[in-house]
Protein backbone atom coordinates (compact mmCIF):
# COMPACT_ATOMS: atom_id res chain seq x y z
CA UNK A 1 0.00 0.00 0.00
CA UNK A 2 1.30 3.19 -1.22
CA UNK A 3 1.62 5.95 1.56
CA UNK A 4 -0.09 9.11 2.30
CA UNK A 5 0.98 12.48 0.89
CA UNK A 6 -0.32 15.21 2.98
CA UNK A 7 0.80 18.63 2.09
CA UNK A 8 1.99 21.15 4.33
CA UNK A 9 -0.31 24.15 4.21
CA UNK A 10 1.08 27.94 5.78
CA UNK A 11 -1.94 30.75 6.51
CA UNK A 12 -1.22 34.26 6.16
CA UNK A 13 -4.36 36.75 7.08
CA UNK A 14 -4.89 39.07 9.84
CA UNK A 15 -8.02 38.09 10.71
CA UNK A 16 -7.87 35.64 13.81
CA UNK A 17 -11.48 34.08 12.81
CA UNK A 18 -10.38 33.86 9.29
CA UNK A 19 -7.74 31.55 10.47
CA UNK A 20 -9.51 29.82 12.58
CA UNK A 21 -12.07 29.15 9.95
CA UNK A 22 -8.86 28.08 7.67
CA UNK A 23 -7.20 26.04 10.64
CA UNK A 24 -10.70 24.35 11.36
CA UNK A 25 -11.12 22.97 7.24
CA UNK A 26 -7.46 21.99 7.11
CA UNK A 27 -7.40 20.14 10.32
CA UNK A 28 -10.72 18.48 9.12
CA UNK A 29 -8.83 16.70 5.92
CA UNK A 30 -6.81 13.56 5.70
CA UNK A 31 -4.20 15.36 3.14
CA UNK A 32 -3.19 18.45 4.21
CA UNK A 33 -1.62 19.67 7.67
CA UNK A 34 -1.15 22.88 8.85
CA UNK A 35 2.59 24.07 9.20
CA UNK A 36 1.84 27.02 10.69
CA UNK A 37 0.19 30.73 10.48
CA UNK A 38 1.14 34.46 10.40
CA UNK A 39 -0.77 37.51 10.95
CA UNK A 40 1.12 39.45 8.64
CA UNK A 41 3.98 40.60 6.37
CA UNK A 42 6.36 40.69 9.17
CA UNK A 43 5.43 37.19 10.64
CA UNK A 44 4.99 35.46 7.75
CA UNK A 45 8.74 36.28 6.05
CA UNK A 46 10.38 35.70 9.83
CA UNK A 47 8.68 32.34 10.18
CA UNK A 48 10.26 31.11 6.71
CA UNK A 49 13.59 29.61 8.09
CA UNK A 50 11.29 27.22 10.11
CA UNK A 51 8.67 26.23 7.61
CA UNK A 52 8.65 23.90 4.63
CA UNK A 53 4.84 24.79 3.35
CA UNK A 54 3.84 23.17 0.40
CA UNK A 55 0.95 25.20 -0.10
CA UNK A 56 0.55 28.99 1.15
CA UNK A 57 -2.45 30.56 1.31
CA UNK A 58 -2.00 34.27 2.14
CA UNK A 59 -4.43 37.66 2.15
CA UNK A 60 -3.85 40.17 -0.21
CA UNK A 61 -4.87 42.82 2.41
CA UNK A 62 -1.85 42.90 5.32
CA UNK A 63 -2.16 45.52 8.01
CA UNK A 64 2.17 46.09 7.81
CA UNK A 65 2.14 45.49 3.92
CA UNK A 66 1.19 44.28 0.37
CA UNK A 67 0.14 40.85 0.00
CA UNK A 68 1.05 40.79 -3.28
CA UNK A 69 4.43 41.97 -2.27
CA UNK A 70 4.53 39.46 -0.11
CA UNK A 71 3.07 36.48 -2.87
CA UNK A 72 6.72 37.71 -4.65
CA UNK A 73 9.10 37.42 -2.03
CA UNK A 74 7.61 33.65 -0.97
CA UNK A 75 7.81 32.76 -4.53
CA UNK A 76 11.33 33.82 -4.84
CA UNK A 77 12.28 32.22 -1.74
CA UNK A 78 10.85 29.24 -2.40
CA UNK A 79 9.31 28.59 -5.55
CA UNK A 80 8.73 24.86 -6.05
CA UNK A 81 5.93 26.43 -3.05
CA UNK A 82 2.60 27.03 -4.45
CA UNK A 83 0.61 30.64 -3.44
CA UNK A 84 -3.30 30.50 -3.04
CA UNK A 85 -4.14 34.32 -3.12
CA UNK A 86 -7.15 35.02 -0.92
CA UNK A 87 -9.18 38.15 -1.28
CA UNK A 88 -12.31 40.16 -0.70
CA UNK A 89 -11.57 42.59 -3.10
CA UNK A 90 -12.51 42.66 -6.72
CA UNK A 91 -11.76 39.63 -8.46
CA UNK A 92 -11.25 41.22 -12.07
CA UNK A 93 -8.66 43.67 -10.21
CA UNK A 94 -6.42 41.60 -8.31
CA UNK A 95 -6.88 37.82 -9.83
CA UNK A 96 -4.71 38.36 -12.66
CA UNK A 97 -1.78 40.56 -10.21
CA UNK A 98 -1.82 37.45 -7.81
CA UNK A 99 -1.05 35.17 -10.30
CA UNK A 100 1.38 37.29 -12.07
CA UNK A 101 3.25 38.31 -8.44
CA UNK A 102 3.60 34.35 -8.68
CA UNK A 103 0.47 32.68 -6.72
CA UNK A 104 -0.86 29.71 -8.50
CA UNK A 105 -4.31 30.39 -7.73
CA UNK A 106 -7.02 33.14 -6.56
CA UNK A 107 -10.13 32.57 -4.26
CA UNK A 108 -12.25 35.10 -2.94
CA UNK A 109 -13.51 35.35 0.37
CA UNK A 110 -16.77 34.67 -0.30
CA UNK A 111 -16.47 31.67 -1.96
CA UNK A 112 -17.31 28.25 -0.29
CA UNK A 113 -15.13 26.29 2.25
CA UNK A 114 -15.48 23.38 -0.65
CA UNK A 115 -14.42 26.04 -3.66
CA UNK A 116 -11.33 26.57 -1.37
CA UNK A 117 -9.85 23.14 -0.60
CA UNK A 118 -10.60 22.03 -4.03
CA UNK A 119 -8.39 25.64 -5.15
CA UNK A 120 -5.95 23.86 -2.70
CA UNK A 121 -5.51 20.59 -4.54
CA UNK A 122 -5.33 21.94 -7.81
CA UNK A 123 -2.62 24.15 -7.01
CA UNK A 124 -0.44 21.33 -5.15
CA UNK A 125 -1.35 19.36 -8.21
CA UNK A 126 0.53 21.91 -10.57
CA UNK A 127 -2.52 23.72 -11.94
CA UNK A 128 -3.83 27.47 -12.24
CA UNK A 129 -7.27 28.09 -10.21
CA UNK A 130 -9.20 30.72 -10.82
CA UNK A 131 -12.81 30.82 -11.03
CA UNK A 132 -14.34 30.02 -14.00
CA UNK A 133 -15.53 33.57 -14.06
CA UNK A 134 -12.31 34.96 -14.03
CA UNK A 135 -10.39 32.45 -16.38
CA UNK A 136 -13.60 33.58 -19.12
CA UNK A 137 -12.24 37.62 -18.23
CA UNK A 138 -9.23 36.30 -18.93
CA UNK A 139 -9.19 34.86 -21.98
CA UNK A 140 -11.89 37.71 -23.19
CA UNK A 141 -9.22 39.99 -23.10
CA UNK A 142 -8.03 38.64 -25.90
CA UNK A 143 -10.06 39.34 -29.10
CA UNK A 144 -10.59 36.70 -31.62
CA UNK A 145 -8.19 37.80 -33.99
CA UNK A 146 -5.76 38.08 -31.23
CA UNK A 147 -6.62 34.56 -29.70
CA UNK A 148 -6.12 32.87 -33.29
CA UNK A 149 -3.10 35.02 -33.83
CA UNK A 150 -1.54 33.51 -30.57
CA UNK A 151 -2.37 30.03 -31.01
CA UNK A 152 -0.29 30.28 -34.39
CA UNK A 153 2.59 32.24 -32.89
CA UNK A 154 2.77 28.86 -30.54
CA UNK A 155 2.73 26.87 -33.69
CA UNK A 156 6.02 28.44 -34.33
CA UNK A 157 7.40 27.65 -31.50
CA UNK A 158 10.51 24.62 -31.28
CA UNK A 159 9.59 21.71 -28.87
CA UNK A 160 12.57 23.41 -26.48
CA UNK A 161 11.00 26.45 -26.77
CA UNK A 162 7.44 25.00 -26.22
CA UNK A 163 8.71 23.25 -23.02
CA UNK A 164 10.43 26.72 -21.36
CA UNK A 165 6.98 28.45 -22.31
CA UNK A 166 5.39 25.81 -20.18
CA UNK A 167 8.03 26.02 -17.66
CA UNK A 168 7.50 29.75 -17.39
CA UNK A 169 3.76 29.44 -17.38
CA UNK A 170 4.20 27.09 -13.77
CA UNK A 171 6.21 30.61 -12.51
CA UNK A 172 9.66 29.09 -12.87
CA UNK A 173 12.83 32.05 -13.33
CA UNK A 174 15.75 31.49 -15.69
CA UNK A 175 17.54 29.79 -13.39
CA UNK A 176 15.40 27.30 -12.84
CA UNK A 177 14.66 26.32 -16.25
CA UNK A 178 18.11 25.82 -16.67
CA UNK A 179 19.11 24.18 -13.53
CA UNK A 180 15.71 21.74 -14.71
CA UNK A 181 16.86 21.40 -18.34
CA UNK A 182 20.81 20.88 -17.24
CA UNK A 183 21.33 24.08 -19.54
CA UNK A 184 22.91 27.37 -19.10
CA UNK A 185 21.35 30.28 -17.87
CA UNK A 186 22.60 31.89 -21.26
CA UNK A 187 20.78 29.51 -23.30
CA UNK A 188 17.65 29.49 -21.46
CA UNK A 189 17.48 33.58 -21.48
CA UNK A 190 17.88 32.96 -25.82
CA UNK A 191 15.07 30.71 -25.95
CA UNK A 192 13.15 33.24 -24.15
CA UNK A 193 14.10 35.75 -26.39
CA UNK A 194 13.42 33.57 -29.28
CA UNK A 195 9.82 32.55 -27.80
CA UNK A 196 9.36 37.02 -27.66
CA UNK A 197 10.26 37.41 -31.22
CA UNK A 198 8.20 34.26 -32.58
CA UNK A 199 4.88 35.66 -30.63
CA UNK A 200 5.73 39.56 -31.02
CA UNK A 201 5.75 40.07 -27.13
CA UNK A 202 7.38 43.22 -25.76
CA UNK A 203 8.74 42.49 -22.52
CA UNK A 204 9.33 39.71 -19.83
CA UNK A 205 6.08 40.54 -18.22
CA UNK A 206 4.11 40.18 -21.65
CA UNK A 207 5.66 36.67 -22.20
CA UNK A 208 4.77 35.85 -18.32
CA UNK A 209 1.60 36.89 -19.11
CA UNK A 210 1.17 35.14 -22.43
CA UNK A 211 1.98 31.71 -20.47
CA UNK A 212 -0.07 31.87 -18.20
CA UNK A 213 -2.91 32.97 -20.37
CA UNK A 214 -1.81 30.05 -22.83
CA UNK A 215 -2.13 27.27 -19.17
CA UNK A 216 -5.14 28.45 -18.48
CA UNK A 217 -6.91 27.92 -21.50
CA UNK A 218 -5.14 24.36 -21.57
CA UNK A 219 -6.75 23.60 -17.88
CA UNK A 220 -10.25 23.94 -19.04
Amino acid sequence: MSKLSISNVFIVDDHELVRQGLRQLIDGEFDLKLCGEASNVYEALKMRASLTPDVAIVDISLPDGNGLDLIKQLHNWQPKMKILALSMHDDELYAERAIKSGASGYINKQDSAQKLLMGIREVINNKIFVTPEIAKRFQNGLSPHQKHTRNNDILKLTDRELQVFDFIANGMKTTEIANKLKLSSKTIETHRRHIKDKMSLNSGTDLVRAALMWKLENNK
